[in-house]
Order: C-alpha cells, then sequence, then structure tokens
C-alpha cells in the first residue's frame, strides 16, 4: 500500500486507534499526523505475496506468523504505527494481538517509485 498525504487533525495514540478502528480504509500515524494508505499494485502484490509464501513452511515449524498488507505495526511506543507490506513475529504476545503487532522480527517494505525514498529514509528510522 502505498502513503497519501491528506489534511487530517493531529491525534493522540489512543484517539488514532480508536478513530482507525472505525475507519473503513486503512491510516497510518506518525507523531500525530494521519497518513492514509492506498492500494498498491499488482506487481507489488505479487513481490509481497511471493515473500509470504516462501516464508511461511519455516515460519509455522518455530511457531512464528507472517502477515500481510491489513495488519498493522506499532513501529515505537505511541507515536507511529504501520502498514507493513509483510511482517513477520514470534512473539507470543503479537501471535494473540488482535489490534496490531508490537515485536516484529521481520519488516518488508516493497519500494515503489513513488515511496522509494520515504520508505529507505523516515519510515526505515521509524521501524528501526
Amino acid at each position: 500500500m502505498i502513503a497519501e498525504g491528506q489534511n487530517y487533525q493531529k491525534m493522540s495514540p489512543e484517539e488514532y486507534l480508536e478513530w482507525e478502528a472505525t475507519q473503513e480504509l486503512r491510516y497510518e500515524y506518525i507523531d500525530g499526523e494521519i497518513v492514509a494508505m492506498t492500494g498498491g499494485t499488482i506487481p507489488h502484490t505479487k513481490i509481497y505475496l511471493n515473500f509470504y509464501r516462501a516464508l511461511y513452511t519455516h515460519l509455522s515449524q518455530r511457531g512464528c506468523e507472517a502477515y500481510v498488507a491489513d495488519v498493522k505495526v506499532q513501529a515505537n511506543e505511541n507515536s507511529s504505527y504501520f502498514y507493513p507490506d509483510l511482517v513477520v513475529t514470534c512473539d507470543p504476545d503479537d501471535l494473540k494481538a488482535r489490534d496490531f503487532i508490537q515485536h516484529p522480527k521481520v519488516i518488508v517494505e516493497v519500494f515503489s517509485p513513488s515511496t522509494v525514498s520515504y520508505d529507505r529514509g523516515d519510515k526505515f528510522k521509524y521501524y528501526r
């Protein structure tokens, strides 16, 4: 998915989580700012699904899970939430979670020409 800038009112992390749960679309949250997510392209989807297929059998043998596109990740406590193309977690709390992943082991972002600088720059910093 691709982030698309809009002018949304700044929110606290708690307000964002409550608000986003009622939305039809997905929104990322970065230090109070809301960013709408748009759909990706077919090649973009094929790439992250190929990663998922390659990892699936290895992860299930280790008690881990991989999720694609629609699973939110809390990148750092109370300041950022993202929807990576693929996320892997082995954390017992994450495996029971219903709203977001807090302890990812692997995060995969498929770059597109319009998002590559952001994904490699600021977004990577938030993930680290």
